[in-house]
C-alpha cells in the first residue's frame, strides 16, 4: 500500500461532495477531523466517517474535539452535554479522590460516544496550565492553574478513553497557559524565562510523555525561539518537546489554517513540516486551502512513519464497563451541572 501522506484533514459538511472523494482518494491524508459543521444526527455521523475510511481504502483514525464544556462538537441531542475541564478541576480540589474518578468516568463516556460514531481519537486532555491574565481560549478548559492538579486530571482523562478503545491527543504542546492572546485570531508571545516554563508549563506533558500522540501551540516562547512559534521551531520540537520533555510520540500541529501562523497555507504546511512536526493539520475543509497543503506534505516516511504506525497499533478493544452504570455515577457527581 502507498503510505499515507503526512496531513491530516477536515471536509466542508454533512457528507463527502464527489471532489472531496477523488481528491482523499489521491492525495491520501493519513487521518481526518470533525468539526460542528460536520455534524447533524448520529446516522449521518456514522455514514460521514465511513465515508472518510472509504475514500482512502483503510481504516484511518477520525479525531474530534470532545472535551466537554465550550468545546464539544457533538452537543444535545445527540450526545448529552458534558462539564468543562474547569468543573472537573474544581471536584477535584474539593474532593480529589470524586474529581479524578470523574476525570476518568467522563473520558470513558466519550469512548462510549464516539466510538459508537465510528470515531476513534478525542483530542484530549488539555494539559495547558493557564496564569492569570492569559487569553480565556483555554480558560475553563483546563483542569486548574497548576500542574500537579493538571498532571493527576490529564492522566485520569487519558485512561478513560484508552479503556474505551480511544486514544487521546495531548494538547497544547508545550504549553498554551501562558498565551495573553488567541492564537486562532493572532500569535501570542511569551516572554518569561525558560527555568518559569520548566517549573510550571512543561510538566504536565513531561508527566504524560509516553502517549501515543500530542499536538503543538502556536505561541513564540522567546527564551526558546524568539523568530518561530513552536509549531514551527526546530529550537522548540527538538529541544524542548523530543529532548527537554521527551516525547517521542506522533507530533501534530495545532490547526495550520489559525492566524498566529503567517504565509499562505502552503507555507506554512511547508514551514510545519520543517520545523519537525510529524502531521500537518488542516481543518477547515476548504478545498482551494487542502490544495497548497498537500502540494507541500510530504508522505509519511523515516521516524514520522514509525510513530504513525505505532498509533496504528495502539488501538485497543475497549473494556467491559457498564455504560448505564457509569452515566449514573457521573450525573451523581455533577447533579447541578
Amino acid at each position: 500500500m502507498t503510505e499515507s501522506k503526512a496531513m491530516i484533514l477536515g471536509c466542508s459538511g454533512l457528507a463527502l461532495t464527489s471532489e472531496e472523494k477523488a481528491f482523499y482518494r489521491g492525495e491520501r491524508p493519513w487521518g481526518f477531523i470533525l468539526f460542528g459543521r460536520n455534524i447533524s444526527e448520529a446516522a449521518q455521523i456514522t455514514d460521514l466517517v465511513a465515508e472518510l475510511r472509504d475514500s482512502v481504502g483503510w481504516h484511518a483514525p477520525v479525531l474530534i474535539d470532545q472535551e466537554g464544556g465550550r468545546v464539544q462538537r457533538i452537543r444535545p441531542p445527540i450526545l448529552p452535554r458534558y462539564p468543562s475541564g474547569q468543573a472537573l478541576g474544581d471536584l477535584y480540589r474539593r474532593n480529589p479522590a470524586l474529581g479524578l474518578r470523574a476525570a476518568w468516568v467522563m473520558s470513558r463516556l466519550h469512548a462510549f460516544d464516539l466510538s459508537n460514531l465510528g470515531i476513534n481519537v478525542d483530542c484530549l486532555p488539555v494539559l495547558d496550565v493557564p496564569v492569570e491574565g492569559s487569553s480565556n481560549v483555554i480558560g475553563d478548559r483546563a483542569y486548574g492553574g497548576d500542574p500537579k492538579t493538571v498532571i493527576a486530571m490529564g492522566r485520569a482523562a487519558g485512561e478513560g478513553l484508552k479503556a474505551g478503545g480511544l486514544l487521546p491527543v495531548m494538547k497544547h504542546m508545550p504549553g498554551h497557559g501562558r498565551g495573553f492572546a488567541d492564537s486562532h485570531l493572532e500569535l501570542p508571545v511569551v516572554t518569561v524565562s525558560r527555568d518559569e516554563l520548566e517549573a510550571h508549563d512543561f510538566p504536565p506533558f513531561i508527566a504524560m510523555k509516553d502517549e501515543l500522540m500530542s499536538m503543538t501551540c502556536h505561541l513564540v516562547f522567546t527564551s526558546i525561539d524568539p523568530d518561530n512559534p513552536a509549531t514551527t521551531s526546530r529550537k522548540v520540537i527538538d529541544g524542548v518537546i523530543r529532548e527537554h520533555i521527551g516525547f517521542g510520540g506522533l507530533l501534530l500541529s495545532d490547526d495550520s489554517s489559525m492566524n498566529a501562523l503567517s504565509g499562505t497555507i502552503g507555507e506554512r504546511a511547508a514551514n510545519i513540516i520543517a520545523g519537525g512536526c510529524d502531521i500537518v493539520l488542516h481543518c477547515n475543509g476548504k478545498m482551494d486551502e487542502m490544495l497548497d497543503v498537500v502540494a507541500n506534505v510530504p508522505p509519511l516516511a523515516g521516524l514520522s512513519l514509525a510513530r504513525a504506525k505505532a498509533v496504528e497499533a495502539g488501538f485497543t478493544a475497549p473494556d467491559s464497563a457498564d455504560e448505564a452504570e457509569l452515566r449514573a455515577e457521573f450525573e451523581a457527581m455533577f447533579v447541578s451541572v
